[in-house]
């Protein structure tokens, strides 16, 4: 659909000396037409031309392409079979060449995803952003950019003091991270319902900030504090490893806290910040209509925001990205508008070269809100166990290529924004829009392939429609990439592959391809088609199995 854009525009620019963007469409089944346009009706508005006059005129400038015109000025275009052929054989001979994207070269983009706090389980929100946003790496990744994936998390703050907190009382030495949740929850309850604990969590976070900040080791808060740290990230990696997501660059926020502070504190004598009750903070609500926030407390302490900013500078001292990506819950929508309009005031380069995106939550069926806080939330890992658990049913099978399809493709194929429903059984069924589909209709194309004998290339004499419709599907992959990478949107790679797949099965189904007469032909057709989907797949995180 761009070749033929460009060759319309060009006729447009020569016959009228007009700048104008053609729309293109898959033309309606009944014309027996490829693509169609309405250009010639909305030319002749600005022209003060008849439209079918219009279309008429532009009709003749392509003598490579049949054009009909329909109605009061619809131009019905109809490539060759030749057109297809040539693309086809582009894609089996050099199929990395024929779907290329330069969009990104030579552009760094530091993605910044997952997020998870130490000290902490990974619930299920955690799953869904470390699939969305290595996907939106691999996007990145395949448009040319250097990709760094960075994962920021709070191994300072007050849920390590309540944490901490727990743990002394307990007298714990030894413990496990379902531990360390555990006592979250009750040091959480503690620090809202008692205030003489919610005085000793003040005091031990002021300390573990100095235990942090200083690498102190000696005391038994500062051991308990070091172990349940590595701890945490051990189990952070493990489960990373887990999903094939690996991350270049970890930010605890204890690296970023000092340099937090020393923006903010200069941001206070530029007027940026200011002073409130002995805490630093920003008049959101003065200079951009949503709320003040503290960046420094009353102890001297960075808040959230604070470490956000130092993260924002760090982040460009190492990399000097010309795109950052970061990915959260919708919820701190108006936290980042706030953290990124004091930055803008700074140094303005740096939001400007930021973009927050923001996903809904992840329930279940009927679940109320979830929440880490009071312990009634899903963990990541119960995501994965229930799909192992629906496919062993189901089919009998423990494959973890297949879990991970079913987990990665649940969530991916929806759009970033809004809540997400996550059904075990609808996410393992072989049919309709799920991963194990596409992986299966993926490894169909591979068993045809190693059964081909005839390879000479050579074509049959013409194309029957379901060869015609299966290669206009497959053209269509790099106009999608380019949409997904422009709007880093990996839902719309799922939506092309179920819409492939699904004409592959009326190819499949219509045209045989072992034995057949048009064997080399479709056995090109069927090689395009398996490349485009390994591709399409690989830009999910999705692997094809051996057998299903």
């Amino acid at each position: 659909m761009n070749e033929l854009s460009f060759k319309i525009k060009n006729a447009i620019k020569k016959l009228f000396d007009v700048d104008f963007e053609p729309e293109i469409t898959p033309a309606p089944k009944n014309t027996g037409a490829d693509f169609s346009s309405n250009i010639a009706m909305k030319l002749a508005g600005i022209l003060k031309r008849n439209p079918r006059e219009v279309a008429e005129l532009i009709s003749q400038e392509f003598d490579d392409i049949k054009v009909e015109i329909a109605g009061p000025g619809f131009l019905n275009f109809t490539l060759s079979d030749a057109y297809f052929m040539g693309k086809i054989d582009n894609i089996c001979n050099d199929f990395d060449s024929s779907v290329a994207s330069d969009a990104y070269a030579g552009k760094t983009v530091i993605c910044e995803f997952s997020d998870p706090n130490p000290f902490k389980v990974l619930h299920v929100g955690h799953l869904y952003t470390s699939i969305v946003g290595d996907s939106i790496a691999r996007l990145f990744e395949y448009a040319g950019a250097k990709v760094i994936r960075a994962n920021f998390g709070g191994d300072v703050g007050l849920h390590v003091g309540k944490t901490m907190w727990a743990l002394m009382k307990s007298d714990m030495r030894e413990f496990t991270i379902e531990d360390v949740a555990a006592k979250y929850v009750e040091g959480t309850r503690a620090y809202e319902e008692d205030e003489a604990a919610q005085a000793e969590i003040v005091d031990i976070n002021k300390k573990v900030y100095e235990i942090a900040e200083n690498d102190l080791h000696d005391s038994d808060l500062a051991k308990m504090y070091w172990q349940g740290r590595e701890l945490s990230y051990r189990y952070f990696e493990d489960f990373y490893q887990r999903i094939g997501v690996k991350f270049d660059k970890y930010y605890p926020e204890s690296t970023v806290a000092k340099r937090g502070l020393a923006e903010v504190k200069k941001g206070l004598e530029q007027g940026v910040y200011e002073m409130s009750d002995g805490a630093v903070v920003y008049r959101g609500d003065e200079k951009i209509g949503l709320h003040t926030r503290v960046f420094i407390n009353k102890e001297g302490l960075p808040t959230y925001e604070a470490k956000d900013v130092g993260l924002i500078y760090t982040k460009w001292d190492d990399y000097r990205f010309d795109k950052s990506v970061v990915i959260t819950g919708n919820d701190i929508i108006d936290y980042m508008k706030i953290v990124l309009a004091s930055v803008s005031e700074m140094n303005p380069e740096l939001p400007e070269r930021t973009t927050h995106l923001t996903h809904g939550q992840v329930k279940l069926a009927g679940s109320v809100k979830m929440s880490s806080r009071k312990g009634n939330f899903l963990k990541a890992v119960d995501v994965l166990n229930m799909i192992g658990d629906e496919l062993k049913s189901e089919y009998n099978s423990e494959d973890e290529k297949i879990v991970l399809g079913a987990t990665k493709y649940a969530f991916l194929k929806y759009k970033m924004g809004g809540d997400i429903i996550f059904e075990p059984e609808e996410s393992v069924k072989m049919t309709g829009n799920s991963g194990p589909y596409l992986l299966y209709a993926a490894l169909r194309a591979k068993k045809v392939l190693e059964k081909v004998q005839n390879v000479d290339g050579t074509w049959a004499a013409e194309l029957e429609d379901p060869e015609r419709n299966l290669i206009k599907k497959v053209i269509q992959y790099k106009d999608v990439l380019a949409e997904a990478v422009t709007e880093m949107a990996p839902h719309k790679i799922c939506s092309y592959l179920y819409e492939l797949a699904q004409e592959f099965s009326r190819f499949y189904e219509s045209c045989p391809v072992v034995g057949s007469e048009a064997e080399a032909s479709r056995a090109k057709i069927t090689t395009s088609y398996y490349k485009t989907m390994l591709h399409g797949l690989n830009l999910l995180g999705m692997i094809v199995p051996e057998e299903m």
